[in-house]
């Protein structure tokens, strides 16, 4: 018997991150040592007050049970509280904010509650490599906002064509920017909105960075925005704020018309969270920010060392002011295409950075490099660079 797959599969790419970690373990196949600068999953480990009401949580037999999909009450208020302590947003635990395993699945599930096949999502480009599926399974259109250093990394919403306008049902933004490390304005943030408003669209803010900063920076809510609510949801998770990648726990939040569609969604092809997790989870939610904070200088230094350590090479990088991620263009001027590289980088210093086109095509040009690895590494990196022959005049 020969199977035959679906055909919508074929609109799907090879995720960026399995065929990095496919080139890593040839590579260590060979008896490289990888330096992997190339997924942004945090190298040190969660908290350990998360981690202790995990096991006590577990210990309870009564928490083993099926979860609710919508997430537990006391988790629900736990995110109402904590936008009220970070950003100043009140939300409605119990209409307002809806748990999702992961917020990739809750950015996928988005095209399944608000789009119709045909129907035209706005998204920027680059953008973070999960943001294309949902929209091509459900047989939706993307209609791309380019990405340009010289407008902060924020898309022109004034050079989106009226029809498209019109034709679009969902906006997706993310800030601060995987891969971008942008932070967002006010300004735009408002424009964002009226623009929404006006032309009925739902806009969706991937937030899950939103505590990394670096500075004396702060990243924005959406939902700040005076109105916001009318048109919004946010993303958020604990993955990247309290070093959670593993847990699989996040939330989105905002308009309660599109948290009810979710929900609904969700409900028919998801489970909730194992509730020790979820408990877990309201346990860093209700704790200080301290643990963010020591991260974010860790990061901070690591960011300092690198940016050093390669613009003594010539790579001429500018300091990201938040996320773990350095997004740079490709520092030298005989190749233009980022997969190449990216694969000569990997093959002459042992060293995995992620090609730009592979966050789209405005990409192109440019690679990402993570903050996930310690100071030791990073100057490791450098040498081997430096040794390799990446170096490149400073004029």
């Amino acid at each position: 018997m020969e199977i035959r797959l679906a055909k919508r599969l074929e609109t799907l790419p090879e995720y960026l991150f399995d065929m990095l970690d496919r080139k890593k373990a040839e590579a260590q196949a060979k008896g490289v040592d990888v330096i992997d600068l190339g997924v942004g999953d945090p190298d040190k480990g969660s908290p350990d007050y998360v981690v202790e009401a995990l096991i006590e949580a577990a210990k309870n037999p009564a928490n083993h049970h099926y979860p609710s999909f919508k997430g537990l009450p006391a988790f629900r208020k736990a995110v109402a509280d904590w936008y009220q302590r970070i950003y100043g947003v009140p939300l409605d635990p119990n209409k307002e904010v809806l748990l999702f395993v992961g917020s990739k699945i809750g950015i996928n599930t988005v095209p399944l509650a608000l789009c119709e096949p045909g129907d035209v999502v706005l998204c920027p480009d680059p953008c973070y490599t999960a943001y294309h599926p949902g929209v091509t399974l459900i047989g939706g259109k993307i209609h791309s906002m380019p990405l340009f250093r010289e407008n902060g990394f924020m898309p022109d919403l004034d050079a989106v064509p009226e029809d498209v306008r019109w034709a679009a049902k969902v906006m997706l933004l993310n800030y601060p920017g995987n891969p971008t490390a942008a932070l967002a304005t006010r300004k735009f943030f408002e424009k964002a909105v009226d623009f929404a408003r006006k032309y009925e669209i739902v806009v969706v803010h991937d937030a899950p960075y939103s505590q990394t900063v670096f500075d004396g920076n702060r990243a924005m809510s959406i939902l700040e925005i005076p109105g916001a609510k009318e048109v919004a949801i946010e993303f958020n998770s604990l993955s990247k704020v309290f070093n959670m990648t593993g847990w699989r726990i996040a939330y989105a939040v905002g308009n309660a018309t599109v948290i009810q569609g979710l929900g609904k969604v969700k409900s028919n092809i998801d489970m909730g969270v194992f509730e020790p997790i979820q408990h877990a989870a309201i346990a860093a939610l209700k704790g200080s920010m301290d643990f963010t904070k020591r991260m974010n200088e860790i990061y901070q230094r690591r960011r300092d060392v690198l940016v050093e350590g390669l613009n003594s090479l010539g790579w001429n990088v500018i300091a990201p002011p938040a996320t773990f991620f350095m997004w740079t263009p490709i520092p030298n001027p005989g190749i233009t295409s980022s997969m190449e590289f990216a694969a000569a980088v990997l093959d002459k210093a042992g060293i995995i950075i992620s090609p730009g086109i592979a966050f789209g095509k405005n990409g192109e040009g440019y690679i990402r490099i993570a903050l996930t690895r310690d100071e030791s590494r990073m100057k490791e990196a450098v040498k081997r660079l430096r040794d390799a022959g990446f170096v490149y005049s400073q004029s």
